[in-house]
């Protein structure tokens, strides 16, 4: 396979994106790559994150691109996994307690940082399709539904109720793994109000 193959096929399974980093990891060079982009055209996005010109930037993918440690939880999590239908007014975001996340704030958009406990941070983390079809890191349902249980006050109570009747009418819900979170974070009572009343 020709180098031009490996660039085009690595665009073609991400969706209309040439990451620099990852195409360089299949032994094409640097220069190779930057030459490939000017040929073709394509749009700089972010650093080292280029689109072709039939494709329209997916900012959560971007974002991720750029912030290997983030993972997408909050509105935006509940969003994804289709939990409410609300779109969130700001991307929300969680970091590793100690974690520097002072350049997620220069963005077109309004990004929510939330930091925690590194024993706790990587739980339940996922990769689900964002809307436009690329894999972004996220939390789980049942991790999604924990936080908005352990967040309740920060939350609109009409997103709240909505969120927790969605994720427990679904067919595939993991109730054991939504208590073993809750032992976990110690809400296992909390949460077993809402699992006793809803299911």
């Amino acid at each position: 396979m020709t180098k031009k193959e490996k660039i085009k096929e690595f665009i073609e399974k991400y969706n209309g994106y040439l990451i620099t980093s990852l195409v360089c990891k299949e032994d094409v060079s640097k220069t190779y790559v930057a030459k490939y982009i000017k040929e073709y055209g394509m749009e700089k996005v972010a650093r080292g994150v280029y689109i072709t010109d039939d494709v329209w930037p997916d900012d959560l993918f971007i974002l991720q691109q750029r912030n290997s440690v983030i993972v997408y939880s909050g509105e935006t999590a509940l969003y994804l996994h289709g939990l409410t239908d609300k779109e969130y007014s700001s991307v929300c975001v969680t970091v590793p307690q100690g974690y520097n996340a002072s350049h997620l704030k220069n963005n077109n958009f309004e990004v929510s940082v939330k930091y925690v406990a590194t024993e706790i941070y990587d739980t339940g983390i996922c990769e689900i399709p964002s809307s436009s079809g690329n894999s972004v890191r996220t939390y789980d349902k049942e991790r999604c539904i924990c936080d908005l249980i352990m967040n309740r006050n920060k939350y609109e109570v009409q997103l709240f109720q909505t969120a927790i009747k969605e994720y427990m009418s679904l067919k595939d819900k993991k109730l054991s793994q939504l208590i073993f979170y809750a032992d976990k974070f110690g809400i296992r009572d909390e949460v077993m109000k809402y699992v006793e009343v809803l299911v």
